[in-house]
């Protein structure tokens, strides 16, 4: 009797997966450092650039051509480690691992195997409810970016069906930074979050080490995930998949899970998982069948000739260390309490990547709760709806500033403006109207000082609205609110509302 077909694309239910299995994992994550110039040449770095305008004989391979360690990476590389808890070989070398893609111009990738420029760290993840997990880093070695290929003809703009492909070797030689975990064990159903905060709290210890741009959606960070299922009980390790180049916190999540759901599925046919990489489609939320996945002997590792070792000295690696910006979760905290943001707040400003924008518009004038409020309300809808884009990107393609937040506030705070005043004078400052103060000025925005015009107003709303006027005499103090309304509609909303109340009160209460 032949053996049932296994179905290796089919999926069981999360629940499922976790009544019977374990879920292990291991992240890479791939890193493009900001260097000016590629890992072992002078070409230029910049994204976007004309494809193949940033090349030469070294970075696309050609004979004789003989390759010179970028000295920016190498410091780059050992304060990563740093940050990373990692420690620091004071002797290490680069290696050519071997194996053919279309993209790579040399037939080997320069990198580093047992010898990395930093090892044996950690890095410590704050989760959703609090909790915290420890991710144990195995390694953080150099290495150089491939090219990039463009599949041209098919409808997923993969190599599947395509007519004919284009090699770009711009990013060829681009500074890469690989950061791989050991095995994460333990993490059950929140092995999805764990993942994607892993990711999420790396970029921003990155971004604050100002070694890279950490831009996911333009691939200078990426997140390779390897995930294995070991039956309920057992402790050896499963077969692992490897779904490649994984480049939002959102699909890092979703890749881990499916994969489970998959394993899961195919294991529970009686099947065995094939050693693969696989590719993640974010329209679909699947991953598919990639290539065999190669062991490291498969790659031929041997020392690179002509790169001598990198030996840093302890002098040069306690110099980096100083150099180390506070720890951004360590930050977070002290921002809140210094601003004084609850915990719903700092949520809200961390999730609309504010915190840096909100820093520096304190740090020139303004109060927190100002600098959160300008900035989180209309800017951050017009920059999500109007250009898909991040606050902080959209402010700076319109010339916004800390300093408009600043001048705003100070218009409110001398009492020229209100809180409705003042939103209008920002809708025109985001609409390059000017400053707020030229704003203001062209619009005619300022609050009457005149009291003998505002009781004159108060007297008259008072007049036409007698109901409400008792109910305010009969104690009913909330019900000054409507007339404060009909005050401010009156003096065409140029009137100064906490006035106003007060007035209305001492007319009818006194």
């Amino acid at each position: 009797m032949g053996l049932a077909q296994v179905d290796t694309e089919a999926t069981i239910s999360y629940d499922e997966v976790l009544a019977a299995f374990d879920p292990v994992m291991g992240l890479e994550v791939h890193v493009e450092l900001g260097t000016l110039t590629k890992m072992f040449c002078g070409c230029a770095t910049e994204f976007g650039a004309e494809p193949n305008t940033q090349v030469c004989p070294v970075c696309l391979g050609l004979p004789g051509a003989l390759p010179v360690v970028n000295e920016k990476a190498v410091e780059s590389a050992i304060r990563i480690g740093l940050a990373l808890n990692c420690e620091i070989a004071q002797w290490c070398r680069f290696a050519r691992k071997n194996y053919f893609y279309p993209d790579m111009p040399k037939n080997f990738q320069t990198s580093q195997y047992d010898e990395p420029i930093a090892f044996e760290g950690y890095l410590d993840v704050d989760l959703d409810d609090g909790s915290t997990y420890r991710v144990e880093i195995e390694r953080a070695h150099m290495e150089e970016d491939t090219g990039k290929s463009l599949h041209v003809g098919g409808s997923t703009g993969r190599i599947h069906g395509a007519t004919h492909s284009l090699v770009d070797y711009n990013r060829a030689g681009i500074p890469l930074i690989e950061i791989v975990t050991k095995p994460l064990r333990g993490a059950g159903e929140r092995a999805g979050e764990i993942a994607r905060a892993y990711v999420a709290t790396l970029r921003d210890l990155l971004k604050a080490l100002d070694v890279s741009d950490v831009k996911m959606e333009q691939g200078s960070m990426r997140c390779d995930v390897n995930l294995s299922l070991m039956p309920k009980g057992e402790t050896t390790l499963g077969t692992r998949t490897e779904t490649k180049n994984v480049n939002s916190l959102r699909s890092v999540e979703r890749a881990v899970r499916y994969e489970m759901c998959r394993h899961g599925a195919i294991l529970q046919q009686g099947g065995s998982i094939l050693q693969e990489t696989r590719h993640w489609h974010e329209d679909t939320g699947v991953t598919t069948s990639g290539r065999v996945k190669s062991d490291a002997d498969d790659y031929r590792y041997f020392p690179e000739p002509d790169l001598v070792p990198v030996a840093p000295s302890r002098e040069s690696v306690d110099a980096l260390r100083g150099t180390l910006p506070e720890p951004p979760a360590e930050r977070r905290k002290r921002l809140q309490s210094d601003w004084g943001f609850s915990d719903l707040e700092m949520r809200d400003v961390l999730n609309a990547g504010l915190i840096d924008l909100i820093g520096s518009t304190v740090e020139a004038g303004a109060t927190p709760a100002g600098a959160r409020k300008w900035w989180s309300g209309e800017i951050a809808r017009r920059a999500n709806t109007e250009a898909g884009a991040d606050v902080a990107s959209y402010a700076l393609e319109r010339g916004i500033t800390p300093a408009h937040v600043v001048e705003l506030e100070g218009l409110v705070t001398a009492g020229r403006l209100n809180d409705s005043m003042a939103r209008q004078v920002w809708e025109g400052v985001l609409d390059g109207e000017g400053t707020p103060t030229a704003v203001a000025d062209a619009r005619g925005l300022e609050l009457v000082q005149d009291d003998g015009a505002l009781e004159a107003a108060v007297d008259t709303v008072i007049a036409a609205n007698p109901d409400v006027a008792q109910k305010v005499r009969d104690g009913k103090v909330q019900a000054a609110g409507a007339l404060i309304g009909q005050v401010m509609k009156e003096m065409k909303g140029q009137a100064d509302a906490g006035k106003a109340r007060e007035m209305i009160l001492a007319k009818l209460t006194s």
